[in-house]
């Protein structure tokens, strides 16, 4: 018998639908029997309705026929990008987790208007996991109890319940068992557990969480809307939404997390598209010889997303904000570029330079094209002047000189290769899939691309992807693969994701593996590796007339209720007024004319110079160090506290007296858990007191920042505004090194103990004495281990002429000064990299594209490398200014091994990167070696991965590391390389915040 799955997709235009012929998905057609457009409702729902009656009428398919239904829809999304109040909720939010986490309270990210919709009362239990299981601290019934007493008298209904390291909780010992207590004590609530939100990452995991809670009514309403419409079409079989990855959830389980469903409109097409085209096959290549890019041209924009082998698009790597929020859901990687049907082909009357884009007439075309008698030249006239297509009336666009339909074709060319080349997932050949209305402006062959397909049906591509979409099981574990067999490891953990597929619907015989995700862990000793791996497979067949599954059940139990109690809400498409954002001060102001508020020799600080801080400390970092964004929030908490306002202040170093007292404070640790189990907020003000207490300081004059690069940038400002004392204007390395023996004072002999170490938890270990500054380090470190992997740590104090002896000065001007030229020259679209040297001198060393990355823990560190290719000439003139780029070698290829940090850069053969006798290096440790992405901000070595295109800066070191004693510890030797420094260039002492806007009141 056969049977029919119904496709439908909701853009913010139109809503189409298409029904497939399951037993015929092998035919030239791929099993598509109709497809249909028709305008998105208000409602959403009625515009469904409509296009699925259209469908079945023009298949004449039996309704009994039908066995599934899967929408794809941005209504819920639109709901918080619109900060619309009568579709949100407010949420009361629980963490567990014990001491921690206080440093970042709930909502800090959320854009005012979201906060004030959304926000409400937030509680502190205890709970949440170390990063190897541990518990951080038991659950507490009492504690449960009374919260849930507290979240009735404020009237809330939304609870986000967060644990840390819940996505490693597989046994559900916290969130699930809290949600149980918190049910037993009033049902009424609605709780949404973190751990099936996201992945590790906890900030972005609570956001997306918030989200989730927020709209979880609304879902609610809106999917019985979808479950009453088709009972109205007499449809009895299961209804699905289509998820953010392309995959299937259904009805039951969509209502209750609609944030998975977000973005899966891309997802659609692109997949669809490739379904159409007959790629799931797998032809006659092998999958490893190829791939493949979905490029889909519409009237303004070109998307292009590239498909894995498992043909899922590539999700994006990093995190994604939805309404101003940053979460942590995966979502397809797409790239967009100013080219379509309608784009504008401007001619330079005085040069005669042709350019395309990225201005369009839009949806105009057919009236201001010149081949629809318009007067407007577009790309479509250069496809109908070029006989490519039967478009308009030619007649109409014959006037058109041939060297400018030559010149248009080309740069529409350039255009579409540099959009391919920028989402290439390897160096193998590309099967470019086109797909769109304006995929006919694509007329002449394209570098690298060896097959150019366009499916049929390819308008329809986005309803048929949610039709033939499949359903998977993810798994993300951190394993501790020491003494274990990594093989058996890796095959249970794909075992678990395969059954977590079936359990969603999916048919165990066809599942596959289709993604594997190895993270090594930094900093970790136990060879700790993060795995994610996804299986994916059909739909199981259902026996409608003998089965009930779980979304018929859901649906037969709301029908009634939707159409009794409530009416489907209503899209209002009320334009959002612009909100304030608490964490981008940046954008309330003028950059180029900010200035900081410096009077009397003292910086006091300000949002806005954190916020640029924060960007300068990622380039200073030098590829390790952990991210800066953390801190830079915990340090917004302090800065806005009315108790502590106008404290935040930075001194010069030659402030101080030499018999000052000047302590440091920073955090020690893997930055894996920091990004998860935030910190209390008393850690470093607990390891710098217990450090005095045994040195027998009691008054302190200043604290010194540790280490300027990365996360531990901005540790001293906390510190230094709870004991109402400046930060000085300077660090102890100058960037980032991996190691406590790495800071200057103990390179020229002082000694870093006594040490303490400290956790959220009041834990205190006392290192009154060590052999050497690296045995103190070792013994840190295994205390470290035991506290969770993230702790403070403070050393020895130093007096105000150690300091000013051992201090890289003015590094957080320097901070500060990169920050602020990265921002000016985003806003501006100006070079980035000679922006950032205009202030901080340095040297350009490459400029290409990461085509290969390795990584393995040992000894407690992330080693590896990654291998850049050149750009192509064209690439290369859009990226580099000609004043940046003297004496860079074209046709070279570029290694950077790494430690954490990046050790060395070196010309090298592509075939064997790592052989020495084939590199040639141009620059190594102590100096600064950087790489940055084209939005100017560092990519860290943990964030390395293919297809990246980079820019490799060096900036000198500073004196104190050139010397005999400085580049024993860090310099090429201290890391065991088997190499010279060769001296970059001359270190120039960075520019002082405090002397260029000092005013005298």
């Amino acid at each position: 018998m056969t049977k029919y799955r119904i496709g439908v997709d909701v853009g913010g235009t139109n809503t189409d639908a298409a029904i497939i012929d399951i037993l015929g998905i092998n035919s030239p057609s791929r099993g598509v029997c109709a497809s249909t457009k028709t305008p998105t409702t208000s409602d959403v729902t009625s515009g469904i309705y409509t296009a699925i009656q259209n469908v079945l009428e023009q298949s004449r398919v039996d309704r009994q026929d039908v066995v599934s239904v899967a929408i794809g829809t941005t209504h819920f999304v639109n709901a918080v990008v619109q900060a619309d109040s009568s579709r949100l909720s407010k949420v009361a939010v629980v963490r567990l987790c014990g001491p921690f986490t206080r440093q970042v309270p709930p909502f800090t990210e959320f854009p005012s208007d979201l906060k004030g919709i959304m926000g409400g009362p937030v509680f502190y239990l205890d709970g949440g996991l170390e990063i190897d299981g541990r518990e951080i601290a038991p659950l507490n019934v009492e504690q449960i109890k009374s919260t849930v007493k507290n979240i009735q008298d404020a009237g809330i209904k939304m609870v986000a319940l967060l644990g840390v390291f819940s996505p490693l909780d597989h046994n559900g010992i916290h969130e699930e068992t809290c949600k149980k207590l918190m049910l037993d004590c009033d049902p009424s609530l609605s709780i949404v557990c973190s751990h099936s939100i996201g992945r590790i990452g906890f900030l972005e995991r609570e956001n997306a969480t918030i989200l989730n809670a927020s709209i979880l009514a609304f879902a609610r309403k809106t999917v019985r809307a979808f479950c009453s419409a088709m009972a109205k079409l007499q449809l009895r079989c299961p209804l699905y939404l289509t998820q953010n990855d392309g995959t299937l959830t259904d009805a039951a389980t969509a209502a209750e997390l609609p944030i998975k469903t977000f973005a899966s409109g891309p997802t659609n097409s692109m997949t669809g598209a490739a379904f159409l085209a007959n790629l799931d096959r797998g032809g006659g290549s092998k999958e490893s010889d190829r791939q493949v890019l979905v490029v889909d041209i519409g009237g303004t924009t070109t998307d292009v997303c590239a498909l894995l082998p498992s043909g899922f698009p590539r999700q994006a790597s990093n995190f994604v904000e939805v309404g101003g929020v940053r979460t942590a859901f995966s979502m397809p990687e797409v790239l967009s570029v100013g080219l379509g049907g309608g784009s504008r082909v401007v001619v330079d009357e005085q040069t005669g330079v042709v350019s395309v884009g990225p201005e369009s007439v839009g949806h105009y075309l057919t009236s201001w094209a010149m081949a629809f008698g318009g007067d407007v030249m577009t790309a479509t006239d250069i496809v109908t002047a070029s006989a490519k297509a039967d478009i308009g009336d030619r007649k109409k666009v014959e006037h058109i000189p041939a060297q400018v339909v030559t010149k248009a074709r080309e740069q529409i060319r350039k255009i579409l290769e540099r959009a391919i080349d920028g989402m290439k997932i390897s160096d193998q050949p590309v099967v470019l899939l086109l797909v769109g209305g304006g995929s006919v402006i694509h007329m002449d062959d394209l570098n690298g691309v060896t097959e150019c397909i366009m499916p049929p049906h390819h308008d329809s591509a986005n309803a048929v992807g949610a039709a033939i979409a499949k359903v998977a099981g993810e798994i993300d574990v951190i394993e501790l693969l020491e003494g274990r067999d990594e093989k058996q490891v890796l095959e249970a953990t794909k075992q678990r994701a395969i059954n977590a597929a079936v359990a969603r619907g999916a048919e165990r015989d066809g599942v596959k593996i289709a993604t594997i995700e190895k993270i090594p862990l930094a900093y970790a000793t136990n060879k700790a590796t993060r795995l994610v791996i996804k299986a994916i497979g059909n739909l199981a067949p259902l026996d409608l007339d003998n089965q009930a599954p779980k979304s018929n059940t859901f649906q037969d139990n709301i029908n009634d209720n939707l159409e009794a109690n409530e009416k489907e809400p209503i899209e209002t498409n009320i334009p959002r007024e612009t909100p304030h954002f608490a964490a981008k001060p940046s954008l309330q102001i003028d950059l180029d004319t900010y200035q900081p508020d410096v009077r009397n020799n003292t910086w006091y600080i300000s949002p806005v110079d954190l916020e640029l801080m924060a960007a300068g400390t990622g380039v200073l970092g030098t590829g390790g160090g952990g991210p800066s964004r953390i801190q830079y929030l915990h340090c917004l908490q302090f800065l806005q506290a009315p108790g502590y306002a106008g404290n935040m202040r930075v001194v010069k170093p030659a402030s101080l007296r030499d018999s000052d007292v000047c302590v440091m404070g920073s955090w020690f640790g893997a930055p894996s858990v920091s990004s998860e189990r935030l910190s209390a907020g008393t850690e470093l003000a607990l390891a710098i007191e217990s450090c005095a207490q045994v040195t027998g300081k009691k008054d302190f004059h200043a604290i010194v920042t540790d280490e300027i690069g990365g996360g531990n940038g901005l540790s001293a400002f906390p510190s230094g505004v709870m004991y109402d004392i400046p930060v000085v204007d300077g660090d102890l390395m100058g960037r980032a090194y991996p190691t406590l023996e790495h800071c200057t004072p103990y390179v020229y002999g002082l000694s870093s103990t006594p040490c303490a170490v400290a956790d959220g938890r009041g834990n205190v270990s006392i290192i009154l004495h060590a052999e050497s500054n690296r045995r103190a380090e070792t013994m840190a470190r295994s205390q470290c281990v035991d506290l969770g992997n993230r702790v403070a740590l403070s050393t020895a104090p130093l007096t105000g002429a150690e300091t000013k002896e051992y201090i890289i000065p003015n590094t957080i001007s320097q901070a500060w000064y990169i920050g602020r030229a990265v921002y000016r020259a985003r806003r501006s679209k100006t070079n980035m990299i000679q922006a950032i040297f205009d202030t901080s001198p340095g040297k350009l060393l490459y400029t290409g594209k990461i085509i290969d990355v390795k990584r393995d823990v040992s000894r407690g560190y992330t080693m590896g490398y990654c291998l850049l290719a050149p750009l192509s000439s064209d690439e290369r003139e859009s990226t580099i200014s000609s004043s940046c780029a003297d004496g860079l070698e074209e046709n070279r290829y570029l290694v950077i091994p790494f430690q954490n940090e990046f050790l060395y850069a070196a010309y090298t053969d592509p075939d064997a990167p790592e052989e020495r006798t084939k590199q040639e290096v141009i620059s190594t440790v102590p100096d600064l070696i950087s790489i940055l992405g084209q939005d100017g901000e560092a990519i860290g070595s943990q964030e390395l991965r293919y297809g990246l295109k980079a820019n490799v800066i060096a900036m000198a070191a500073h004196p104190l590391w050139t010397t005999k004693e400085g580049l024993g510890i860090g310099g090429p030797k201290g890391f065991g390389l088997d190499m010279e420094w060769t001296k970059l260039g001359e270190y120039w002492e960075p520019r002082s915040v405090i002397e260029e806007f000092n005013r005298v009141v």
